[in-house]
């Protein structure tokens, strides 16, 4: 029970300080940047992974979870409640951030720029080089991996933010969605980070000959 709670807090700390960032950036008229938002992405996700790995391995994200269980670094039976526990802890993370900008229409929600479909194969893009990241910094000792992560999350949110919203993770995007309702692009930030992390997978195997 400890690991599911972990993946909860985790993934609300993850959600509430990074949409809550967006939406006071917003309200500060771009007072923040968005070089303060990544910054803030990549911290939280960080710490996180550096105070909940002992734990639960701090996947903090769906897409991640099901690449390890496909990679055999996780097992199966875990996946779905670790996804429920993820699920929960971002959707009460967008509820909060509801209660304290209940003036907001989008609560830091995920939305393409651009063409959804250029969204998606960037977001493919975004999870993959995440995904293959976490494969590789796997056997480092905690501290590297989380500022790998980190650092990681970070430059891909600053490099893709204004593109896709740099989802790379199905719960951030998720629970937005679902608070506000609108939904229009709930299979977009679901399949796309799904299918990224399912890649760097099949890309992992190649490269070990597995």
């Amino acid at each position: 029970m400890k690991k599911y709670i972990a993946e909860a807090l985790g993934t609300f700390a993850l959600v509430f300080c990074g949409t809550g960032a967006i939406e006071l950036n917003a309200l500060l008229h771009g007072g923040s940047g968005l070089a303060g938002v990544a910054l803030v992405f990549g911290a939280i996700v960080l710490l996180m992974v550096r105070m909940l790995a002992p734990i639960s391995g701090a996947h903090l994200n769906p897409a991640v979870t099901i690449a390890l269980a496909m990679g055999g670094k996780f097992h199966w039976r875990s996946v779905a409640p670790y996804v429920a526990s993820q699920l929960a802890g971002a959707l009460c993370a967008s509820l909060l951030v509801l209660v304290l900008f209940p003036a907001s229409t989008t609560l830091g929600a995920t939305i393409p720029a651009g063409s959804p479909m250029l969204s998606f194969v960037v977001e493919v893009l975004l999870t993959f080089l995440l995904m293959a990241v976490i494969f590789s910094v796997s056997k480092s000792g905690r501290t590297m991996s989380a500022t790998l992560i980190g650092i990681t999350v970070g430059l891909e949110a600053y490099v893709a933010g204004p593109l896709t919203g740099a989802s790379m993770n199905p719960a951030r995007s998720i629970a937005p969605q679902l608070v506000t309702g609108d939904v229009r692009f709930f299979w977009l930030y679901t399949l796309a980070p799904i299918t990224g992390a399912l890649l760097a997978v099949w890309a992992s195997r190649r490269s070990t000959g597995a």
